[in-house]
């Protein structure tokens, strides 16, 4: 018998007690109130997900690649923020992964009876060629998911660093894991229901790492995207926006510097502020690893003066 009780997000929810008798709005107000607290748990745990992000950033830096991994909503929030980071930053597809339990169709078809089988998760990290150059976050609300716990001791074992992501305390997937972020969110509104409280945690938190992640490797301007990919109408404007907001630039004249660096944002500023060319601002980004503010100031450390003052 599987011993749920003792878990956090198993436990009933007094706030909710009575929410089959409550009005419309009385139960929006009552879920309100739940998602509060979860931003305030998250804060508890800034420290060791700092950690996280810079394991992740140093391996992405020498080639490794982010995994995540789980089951049910778990796994799809993984599979969400891993689909994400291409458009956003143009990193590699390959870059940041998700692994479903269940594979691609129970994305959008639960198959609930694949979160206890084990030798799938063997077999899933095996296909997904994880490695020890490699970082394999384990997704689980209740922290006791069995293909999630497999997969995090395999990887251990091909060692790969492991992360657990996870809604209660001293759980087998944090032990099991060599760093453990768990976001105790507490009793559901309804009761286990993971997908609530658990669920927003869990989004958050992937929407710190890789967000956190890509500006700590040079992939934003100030807070602009330089590396998203104009692959839409409303990209492409996005793309012009950014450009004349980073470097004041007229439209006119974004129009023409996307135009002759192909789209891309990074050498389109470096080459406005600095009056260069796009061998210059090639080689200057270059060497300060992507990142463009490192890239505008070492140029004008070497004696040179930007043509537009650093917005």
């Amino acid at each position: 018998m599987i011993d749920l009780e003792r878990l956090e997000t198993e436990k009933q929810n007094n706030e909710s007690m009575n929410i089959d008798e409550m009005s419309t709005l009385e139960i929006l107000q009552t879920i309100n109130r739940a998602d509060r607290s979860v931003p305030e748990a998250i804060g508890k745990k800034l420290d060791v997900i700092a950690e996280v992000v810079d394991v992740i950033v140093e391996k992405i830096k020498n080639g490794g690649k982010l995994f995540y991994i789980g089951a049910g909503t778990s796994g799809r929030l993984g599979f969400l923020d891993a689909a994400e980071c291409p458009p956003t930053y143009g990193v590699d597809e390959k870059t940041v992964q998700g692994i479903m339990c269940g594979g691609f169709s129970a994305l959008y078809k639960a198959k609930e009876g694949a979160e206890d089988d084990r030798q799938m998760a063997v077999e899933d990290v095996r296909k997904y060629e994880v490695s020890d150059k490699d970082v394999l976050v384990g997704i689980a609300a209740s922290g006791r998911t069995p293909y999630t716990i497999a997969a995090l001791d395999y990887a251990n074992k091909l060692g790969a660093v492991t992360i657990a992501l996870t809604c209660n305390e001293g759980s087998e997937l944090g032990k099991t894991a060599q760093y453990a972020i768990e976001i105790v969110t507490g009793p559901e509104v309804i009761s286990g229901s993971t997908r609530m409280k658990a669920g927003t945690a869990q989004k958050l938190v992937l929407n710190m790492i890789s967000t956190t992640v890509f500006v700590r490797l040079g992939r934003a301007y100030n807070n602009l995207m330089v590396q998203a990919k104009a692959t839409n109408a409303k990209l492409v404007q996005r793309s012009h926006n950014n450009l004349m907001r980073a470097t004041g630039c007229s439209a006119e004249e974004a129009d023409e510097l996307y135009r002759c660096t192909g789209g891309d944002l990074k050498k389109a500023i470096f080459i406005y502020l600095t009056s260069t060319d796009e061998k210059t601002a090639e080689e200057y980004i270059e060497a300060c690893e992507g990142h463009l503010k490192q890239a505008i100031r070492k140029y004008s450390e070497n004696g040179h003066k930007p043509a537009e003052p650093m917005v």
